[in-house]
């Protein structure tokens, strides 16, 4: 989808400059808010690393047409295709995503961001969801969805907002962070028609079982990376560097392995951080005062049961695969020196003890969410039924008191 907008970012400043000014935002004298944050809602905003922003001394929030106008005619990006290393994301925004894509279930949906290019970060402020079809593998935008985002940016520049669409975010639900050969197509045609864009994935489901937002941001390359030959993509499974968690790694579903990571050279991951500033402080207690009560009640095996239950049929396939590849490579090694010349290869040992290894961290993976399931389950219940039990004893104690006298 073509946007006719021209494309708008305040003044560029280096990565070292932003994060001095944020440093002497943080170390000056605190902002009045109408209320504290709560023990939950600290938690989650110290999970996602959400930064306060004081909008009066940081730049981020400046705007200035000229310096745009600048940076929009050198195009740093169009000589080097990494100049784009970082995003910042604010919290609204990242609520909005992630409901969103919450709300589609197993579906996947789709919409844009609003923002500016700051160096070279993107700055997302605000996104929207856009009419379209979406199926378990796909999201298919039609002339509704065009017409729709025409009008959305039209009426935000009448009140005043001047931020343009920077990239399109969608989701992947139950199978993490990481771009299909669709997904690298839609991406690589936006950045030929209006660059700067970006290109962000949620997993919804991943989210709700990890309690912290399970997002990755994406630009893909021009053209093949040095070294590597054209039309040869990369056989690694690791789905490109922004794709794995935090430890380095990524369970995949067995229907998506021989999509993910095949197309990990076209595109590179994007460091994200999120950001806040006072009024989306004022907005985020306000929701939390609103769910709190759902917050607490909910479980998450008991919310993402479906998605478990999906784990759990995924680990059996890949179990009986793994069990079909170990009596080949058995009767290989019985059948001696000339078997394994004719039917085996070098790497067919080692190949095995990597899908083994992958194996056993899948299953670690998913028994450590239950695990935290039911903890967190034990917790509540003795909390909350121990509260009850101890004063209705109380009660009881004390009426008998009475009655004795």
């Amino acid at each position: 989808m073509e946007l006719n907008a021209a494309s708008t970012s305040p003044p560029p400043i280096s990565g070292e400059a932003a994060d001095e000014r944020l440093a002497s935002a943080h170390n000056a004298p605190e902002v009045k808010m109408a209320s504290k944050a709560t023990p939950p809602l600290a938690c989650w905003e110290l999970d996602n690393n959400i930064e306060l922003v004081d909008p009066k001394r940081d730049a981020l929030y400046a705007f200035d047409e000229a310096a745009n106008k600048e940076a929009m005619s050198a195009r740093a990006w169009a000589q080097n295709p990494q100049h784009f290393k970082r995003v910042r994301i604010s919290a609204t925004a990242l609520i909005k995503m992630v409901m969103h894509a919450r709300s589609g279930g197993s579906l996947e949906i789709m919409g844009l961001m609003q923002g500016y290019i700051n160096g070279d970060a993107f700055i997302v402020t605000d996104a929207f969801r856009l009419p379209v079809e979406g199926t378990e593998t796909r999201v298919n935008a039609h002339a509704d969805a065009d017409e729709y985002m025409v009008e959305y940016t039209d009426a935000c520049r009448r009140q005043g907002r001047m931020e343009n669409v920077v990239g399109w975010y969608h989701s992947h639900p139950g199978y993490g962070c990481w771009l299909s050969g669709i997904d690298v197509m839609t991406q690589t045609t936006h950045q030929q028609f209006q660059d700067p864009f970006l290109a962000v994935v949620i997993d919804p489901d991943r989210t709700i079982s990890a309690g912290k937002v399970e997002i990755g941001a994406f630009r893909t390359f021009p053209h093949p990376p040095p070294g590597m030959a054209p039309g040869k993509e990369s056989t690694d499974d690791n789905g490109g560097s922004g794709a794995t968690t935090s430890d380095g790694f990524q369970a995949v579903p067995l229907a998506k392995a021989a999509e993910f990571g095949a197309h990990a050279s076209k595109y590179y991951s994007l460091e994200i951080s999120h950001y806040k500033s006072t009024l989306d402080t004022h907005l985020l207690e306000l929701l939390w005062h609103k769910y709190w009560v759902q917050t607490l009640s909910q479980s998450p095996l008991f919310t993402n049961r479906d998605y478990g239950n999906k784990q759990m049929l995924d680990l059996a396939s890949k179990i009986g695969e793994a069990t079909t590849q170990l009596s080949r490579q058995s009767r290989v090694a019985q059948g001696g020196a000339a078997t394994m010349n004719l039917g085996g290869t070098p790497g067919s040992s080692k190949r095995v003890d990597v899908a083994m290894e992958k194996l056993v961290r899948d299953c670690s993976s998913v028994s450590s969410q239950e695990r935290t399931g039911l903890m967190a389950g034990e917790v509540k219940e003795k909390l909350f039924n121990g509260l009850g039990t101890s004063s209705s004893a109380g009660a009881d104690a004390g009426a008998t008191g009475v009655d004795s006298h």
